[in-house]
């Protein structure tokens, strides 16, 4: 006798939902008479009560089948099979060492398949296994993925039609640290099976594929599915590095969706548990990486909304050990974070909390500027972190950030900026900006917060970027606090040059302090181009005495500004017609205490259609300078 199927030594069968196993197995055999199969099974030597000489199945033909059903979680047991036509035993086999217990389907790429050092491993134990990819029961010990092993041709036919060298020093996954704290909480023996291939897209674990068999991803995760009893607890899957991309990123819920959806049906189970890890960051990534990648993040982050028993786990906060791979250690971190969720969906809440999540967005005036509160539930106690909390970001429709500092009160996260409260409208938070952010919120359980954004910061606007090209002027005398400033008609005796700033705030306050003593006035020039007549409110911000004219006509005086300048501080409704236009702020010295101005321009006038839109369906002020 020869067994093919479903009854292998030292695996681990899975239980069903009364505890016990139901496995099928099936074989070759040399007879080619009919008889039946009969199972005696003993522990510790000893034969189990209903299990000595029990028929399990039939023989034809040279093939064998059966099935074992009522061991109960736990061994290890001896399963001795034999073939009988009459009294006489024909043919018989002995399969040592099995346990009944949960098992695990392990998908997805590299970080599944283990690329951390291999060093603080969680400890060997019996009744924690894996089916390494040599198709070979044993002690899951990382390398669990032994692609270098691996029987399915796929894995070969993905790496130049060769097998993957064995790397030296690495191979810690978060498999193995999974398993163990599923054996601590569930009290069961616990099977892996490893099915993951580092690098791989959606695309290469297309269901289509099934029909290539072991040349497929999705084939030979069946292949090895079916070998071990066609029976497992749930799949932990991490995956989407490589859907960051501009042909792949927008169709990656599609594609999970479509997924998941295959697994439960091809694995014969329709709620079969589902826990995906969120990708981590990289260090570098080619082209407009970032957007691409925290799009993938993004839609992970909200999988568990569109798949039905399916939990998301992050790893944001985690160590790398290379440029895009998990460090060894930080795996096992990510390992009990899955078994924390796993069992969650698989007991319900009194095992605990789902991962957690973002509940509600809003925007507070704090000490003077908006702030943005970020609010989430499902938090084991309260956030916390070791050290000043970071990975926020406000982000405006260019990218560029505004964030000076970050506190977390027990569920609350407060996102501090230096922008007025009307300021934040239209732009949008996130946590884990770009492709390689520092994040370090968790909450008591060692859970991270999930990367997200961009949500949204109340209803969108139609804003222009600030202004940081302008043409600025000599200082000038001035009189106090701008009284009786005149419109500078002549241009050309302030000596005026093109300035091009790095940042936001048009910061000139080195000049000012060695512009010498009395009062001095500094012109900023912003010429802009409407397409037709506009409704603009034009923001400024100011740390000093401040006049603004519009082709030449003066629209605002504050003679007593002061710091710190407030982006948006002074918004001033206009009505430029068609045309090129000359916006002029002058800025006063202060005392020596200025520093420079804030600019930019909101249309009012777009219709809400087209704001939701985007800015491509609507027309803004040209900015010429």
């Amino acid at each position: 006798m020869k067994i093919e199927t479903g009854l292998l030594d030292s695996q681990v069968l899975q239980r069903t939902r009364a505890g016990v196993c139901d496995t099928e197995f099936a074989g070759t055999c040399s007879g080619s008479g009919g008889g039946g199969v009969f199972v005696t099974v003993t522990k510790g030597g000893k034969p189990l009560a209903g299990f000595r000489g029990r028929r399990v199945g039939s023989a034809s033909g040279g093939r064998f089948r059966g099935r074992l059903k009522g061991l109960s979680a736990g061994g290890p047991y001896e399963v001795e099979l034999s073939i009988r036509n009459g009294k006489e035993a024909a043919e018989e086999i002995t399969v040592p060492d099995v346990l009944v217990g949960d098992v695990w389907l392990l998908g997805g790429q590299s970080n599944m398949q283990g690329c951390g050092l291999l060093g603080d491993l969680p400890r060997a134990r019996r009744d924690v296994r894996a089916f390494y990819m040599d198709d070979r029961w044993a002690p899951a010990q990382d390398p669990i993925h032994n692609l270098w092993e691996a029987v399915d041709q796929v894995h070969a036919d993905l790496n130049g039609g060769v097998r993957p060298g064995m790397p030296e020093g690495r191979g810690a996954g978060p498999g193995a640290a999974f398993a163990g704290r599923m054996r601590d909480l569930s009290g069961v023996p616990q099977g892996l099976l490893a099915c993951a291939h580092g690098g791989s897209s959606m695309t290469q674990w297309d269901p289509a594929l099934r029909k290539l068999g072991d040349r497929s991803l999705y084939g030979a995760m069946l292949r090895r599915f079916r070998k071990n009893g066609s029976r497992v607890a749930g799949l932990l899957w991490y995956q989407g590095c490589s859907d960051a991309s501009p042909e792949a990123s927008g169709l990656y819920t599609k594609r999970m969706k479509a997924f998941i959806a295959a697994v439960r049906r091809d694995f014969g189970d329709p709620n079969l548990p589902v826990v995906v890890v969120q990708i981590s960051r990289v260090t570098a990534w080619g082209g407009d990486g970032a957007r691409h990648w925290n799009s993938v993040q993004d839609q992970q982050r909200r999988l568990s909304e569109v798949v039905r028993n399916c939990a998301v786990v992050p790893a944001i906060d985690l160590a790398l050990d290379d440029g895009i791979h998990i460090e060894g250690r930080d795996q096992n971190r990510l390992g009990r974070r899955l078994a924390y969720a796993m069992n969650v969906l698989r007991t319900g809440r009194r095992a605990g909390l789902p991962p957690i999540r973002l509940k509600k967005v809003s925007v507070v005036q704090y000490h003077g500027a908006g702030s943005v509160v970020a609010e989430f539930d499902r938090v084991a106690g309260a956030l916390r972190s070791l050290s000043r909390p970071y990975g926020f970001a406000i982000v405006d429709r260019t990218g560029t950030p505004y964030v000076f500092d970050t506190k977390v009160e027990g569920r609350k996260v407060i996102v501090r900026s230096s922008l007025g409260v009307q300021d934040l409208r239209g732009m949008s938070l996130h946590y884990g900006f770009g492709i390689d952010p520092y994040c370090n919120i968790t909450d008591e359980a060692d859970r991270s917060l999930p990367v997200f954004g961009p949500i949204p910061i109340g209803l969108p606007v139609a804003l222009t970027p600030y202004v940081r090209t302008v043409r600025i002027s000599r200082f000038q005398p001035a009189p106090e606090k701008l009284h009786g400033l005149k419109y500078p008609r002549q241009f050309g005796r302030l000596g005026l040059e093109r300035r091009v700033f790095t940042q936001d705030f048009l910061d000139r306050h080195e000049e000012f302090a060695r512009s010498g003593p009395g009062e001095k006035v500094s012109f900023h020039v912003c010429r802009f181009r409407c397409r037709d007549k506009m409704q603009l409110e034009t923001q400024v911000g100011y740390d000093g005495p401040v006049k603004v004219w519009l082709d030449g006509k003066e629209v605002f005086h504050d003679p007593n500004g002061t710091n710190p300048a407030v982006a948006g501080a002074a918004r001033l409704a206009l009505q430029p017609g068609r045309g090129e236009h000359d916006l002029v702020v002058a800025l006063g010295s202060n005392g020596g205490k200025a520093w420079g101005i804030y600019l930019r321009f909101e249309r009012k006038d777009v219709p809400a259609r087209l704001l939701k839109k985007g800015p491509e369906h609507y027309a803004m002020p040209e900015l010429l300078d």
